[in-house]
């Protein structure tokens, strides 16, 4: 099993022989290989795997899994903030 990031495609351009892009992944941008998704343009959705594009996917998936993403940071934080208050005398 692998974890695949969702992000958005600013740019395409050729590296060392191979489709490779600029990836904005909520505000944080990445270059990523995209060989393995020749299809995708600029503004299209990627599914990230460390560095390599490995599937092409709409913006719905790709907002679904960013709200999937922002749920498990808020429980995350709320927990820590819990656990933090339970050790003050």
């Amino acid at each position: 099993m692998c974890l695949g990031v969702p992000g958005r495609v600013l740019e395409i351009y050729e590296k060392d022989g191979l489709a490779t892009g600029k990836v904005d992944f909520g505000g944080v941008a990445k270059e990523v290989c995209l060989a393995y998704t020749p299809e995708v343009r600029v503004d299209d959705y990627v599914l990230v795997h460390v560095g390599f594009a490995i599937n092409a996917i709409d913006e719905a998936e790709a907002n679904e899994v960013f709200a999937l993403l922002r749920e498990y940071v808020e429980a995350d934080e709320a927990v820590r903030r819990e656990e933090g208050s339970e050790k003050e005398p």
